[in-house]
């Protein structure tokens, strides 16, 4: 059964436009990530001072643009980007918050680390164990 060709020129047209979106939401988060970053950048230039939080949210921002960027490449998120992007996050709100944190808040904080942690492990497993074919293996970044 072939569709009628008003149909086709819909769904053509519908793609093309939901494309479209995608990368103008793709072009605000990179837009916004960098406004962010050099916010902090300038923040850390009035206080003349640099910190562990500093360095892990200027990381955040880096793994944000690296997964806009390999979004833009392949048209696949991979999904190992937001666990790391999880990870440091958590790791960096122990290490500001802790003074404040509880002793069961801070537990909890690591084993969510740990979770994220054994998630990129499997995932990374089962990429190895079962590769997609529409992504090379030699792919380190997924």
């Amino acid at each position: 059964m072939s569709q009628h060709p008003s149909n086709q020129r819909i769904v053509k047209a519908g793609g093309r436009a939901l494309t479209w979106i995608e990368m103008l939401g793709l072009l605000v988060i990179a837009i916004a990530t960098l406004i962010a970053g050099a916010q902090e950048i300038a923040d850390m230039m009035a206080r003349r001072e640099v910190t562990l939080g500093d360095l892990l949210l200027l990381f955040i921002y880096l793994e944000v643009l690296t997964m806009v960027g390999i979004y833009l490449e392949s048209g696949a998120l991979p999904i190992r980007m937001p666990l790391y992007i999880g990870m440091v996050a958590l790791a960096r709100h122990l290490i500001l918050d802790m003074k404040e944190m509880t002793e069961t808040e801070i537990i909890a904080t690591a084993v969510a680390i740990l979770i994220l942690a054994a998630a990129v492990l499997v995932t990374r497993y089962g990429h190895a164990r079962f590769p997609s074919e529409s992504f090379s293996r030699e792919d380190p970044r997924r």
